[in-house]
């Protein structure tokens, strides 16, 4: 059975407290595992969360603050000590290659496991294309260099009964017209795909840490069934936010609200805040009336049902996900 879920390992920013470890979160994609920012304590995390080093087929990290990178050279170290079977891809920005290698290799192991890298640079753009999803970067607005990630299902279709009988069509007709895209019937007439079914929006996944208001954090969102992002502050703290190139739980909303995102996760807290209903608050006190998580460590959140006018039924024209080896 497929799984499409964010597990949260870590929710805290520069500082963590006694409840909120630094940064990680794993989405959980069919076959597939993203893992996002693995800062500090991530392995320990995983392990509390039930999350194996074989259920990790990307790291894509953010930018080179230690709340979001100083884990992986555990993560990575633990993926060669399990002798992962498949290659892992890791994606950071590329003028943070050098940290990158630093933590890959700070102490000695023996290495077994391929790990592809494929730096982020520019603009960001497409960085891999799989069955699955399209995963893409954007850059973002912080004080080093940093990038936002979306992973993008291809839209599918949906077969409708009522028009396959209306059109006489049932049994192997079916299947050859989903992979054919028509067929002809006995008296002579061609059916369409198109006749007989309905675009079935791909589901979509944005991930948004430490940045100001900006372009790239808007392009990710856009549409998104779910959005993890950033909201170190609050609104009473947004000159502080400016200052050090982050979000108040108010323009995290604001984001979302404007993006029609459906369902927004709040992350990344200042240790200076207590209560977390307040970032709530603030959220919706921007007129975010979306389904809304402040995140928790160590908790899961589903990703949201299909749109309207797909029920999960058959699809047609859609490849099957596939495990993502890493390409």
């Amino acid at each position: 059975m497929s799984v499409r879920e964010l597990v949260v390992l870590g929710t805290a920013s520069q500082v963590p407290t006694r409840h909120r470890n630094h940064n990680g979160y794993l989405l959980r994609w069919d076959g597939v595992g993203l893992l996002f920012d693995p800062g500090e304590g991530t392995q320990r995390q995983m392990l509390r969360a039930g999350v194996a080093a074989h259920d990790l087929n990307r790291l894509c990290v953010t930018h080179f603050h230690g709340d979001h990178s100083l884990g992986l050279a555990g993560v990575i170290q633990r993926i060669n000590l399990d002798r992962v079977p498949h290659p892992v891809t890791a994606h950071y920005p590329a003028s943070g290659a050098h940290f990158f290698e630093r933590l890959r290799y700070s102490t000695a192991y023996r290495e077994t496991v391929r790990l592809r890298q494929e730096p982020v640079s520019g603009d960001g753009g497409t960085l891999a294309e799989t069955p699955a999803f399209t995963l893409t970067a954007r850059r973002l607005s912080h004080p080093v260099e940093s990038y936002g990630y979306r992973l993008q299902e291809p839209d599918g279709r949906r077969m409708l009964p009522e028009r396959l009988a209306a059109h006489g069509i049932a049994g192997p007709e079916v299947g050859r017209l989903n992979r054919e895209g028509s067929v002809v019937r006995a008296d002579g007439r061609t059916v369409t795909l198109e006749e007989v079914s309905e675009v079935r929006p791909g589901q979509s996944f944005a991930f948004v840490m430490d940045t100001r208001l900006c372009a790239g954090a808007h392009e990710l969102a856009a549409g998104c069934d779910m959005l993890v992002i950033e909201s170190t502050f609050l609104d009473g703290d947004r000159q502080l936010a400016e200052e050090h190139g982050h979000l108040t739980a108010g323009q995290a909303a604001m984001v979302a609200r404007n993006a029609g995102v459906r369902h927004l996760v709040l992350t990344h807290f200042s240790q200076r805040y207590g209560d977390p209903t307040e970032f709530e608050r603030e959220a919706r006190g921007a007129g975010y009336d979306g389904e809304l998580t402040v995140a928790r460590d160590l908790m899961r959140v589903s990703l949201p049902k299909r749109r309207p006018g797909a029920d999960g039924g058959p699809a047609a024209g859609s490849a099957a996900p596939a495990p993502d080896q890493g390409r």
